[in-house]
This record gives C-alpha cells, structure tokens and sequence, in this order.
C-alpha cells in the first residue's frame, strides 16, 4: 500500500527524472532546497562529473542542463519493487541509465545507488537536502543508429522498474543480440559502495 507520505517521495523522484531525462532544469526547484548538497562517487573513468555541487541552481547545471546538453534519450530507472523510505531518506536506491551520445554515436548503459535526504519543510514540501550518486558501471558502446538503445528501451518500465522485469529483459536481449552482449552484466541491480561516499 502506497500511504500519503510515500506517494510524496515517489511524486519527489518522478518529478528529478522527468527534470534530467527531458531537460526540463526549471523543475529542479520542486525537488531540492535551495543550498542542497550533491555529490557523486565514481567507480568509473567513463564518465565525470564535479565531486561536489551546492545550490539548485548549480545542481541544475550539472544534472540537467550540461548534462542534456551532451546525452539524448536518456532514461533513468529506478531498479526497486518498493521504495525504501527511512528516517526522512532512501538510502541505497539502485539505478540504470540508458542513453545515447549523439556527438560519438554511441549507447550508454550505466548503472548505481542514490542516497537522498530530504527535509520536511513547515509548508509540508519534501525537499532534497543531500543527494549522493554514485556510479558503478558505465560502459559505452557503438550505436550508429540508435536501434541498440531502443532495443533496451522498449518493454522496459519507466522509471520504475522491478529488479525480476529488468533480469528477464537484460538476459533475453544479451542471449539475442550479440552487440549487447555486455548487457547481462547490469541484469541485477547495483550494489552500494562498501564504504558509503559523503
């Protein structure tokens, strides 16, 4: 059962994805307060991003407006069959991105954990005080066309996707199509980090 609060925190989540997968930065107001905190860990070179960003407006920037400024249909999924809500945070939510790079031709597939605070201000509004990506696996691969993202793409859940629909679907294209082969390696979520990253 969905309860008022956690349709709050899923409205929350909607709302960052529908701001970064459509480039919308406008929307980026609704979800973080004003001196939120984003940082990132890397475990890969495939892709960087500033260790650090303070403020909606510069968190606008990085996630969304420099971001969508390089990657194209993007889509962002949160690999999960129940959102884990904890003291006023979701710690540990498992993520995959699938994107295109227009400029190099190529399909990204990538993979992680987020960790989001929240504050629940006076007004009643969730706000995003600390948010934490970290990236496990990013691997990027040719895809002149396009038809290897949308190969992924289609029949998948968006943007909540239940961790057996992404197995079922990431095992039976990398068995299919040789080109995403690599693919079966993001059939399960990621895991958090052993240390946590702040």
């Amino acid at each position: 059962m969905i309860t008022p609060l956690l349709a709050r925190y899923r409205s929350a989540l909607e709302t960052y994805v529908d701001a970064k997968d459509n480039t919308r930065p406008e929307r980026m107001v609704e979800v973080f307060a004003p001196d939120a905190v984003l940082t990132f860990s890397l475990a890969t070179s495939n892709i960087a991003f500033p260790a650090r960003t303070v403020g909606t407006a510069a968190i606008a920037k990085t996630l969304v407006s420099d971001f969508g400024a390089q990657y194209a249909q993007c889509r962002t999924y949160y690999v999960c069959d129940a959102l884990p809500v904890a003291n006023d945070g979701i710690d540990a939510l498992p993520w995959l991105v699938l994107m295109r790079e227009p400029c190099a031709q190529t399909l990204r597939v990538g993979h992680g954990v987020y960790r989001w605070t929240f504050d629940l201000a006076a007004s009643h509004e969730l706000r995003v005080t600390h948010f934490h990506i970290h990236i496990a696996r990013m691997d990027v691969v040719p895809d002149p066309d396009g038809a290897l993202l949308a190969a992924l793409q289609d029949g998948l859940s968006y943007p909540w996707l239940a961790p057996a629909a992404l197995r079922e679907c990431f095992e039976a294209v990398a068995c299919t199509t040789p080109a995403l082969a690599f693919v079966d390696a993001f059939a399960a979520p990621a895991a958090a980090p052993r240390v946590a990253q702040t």
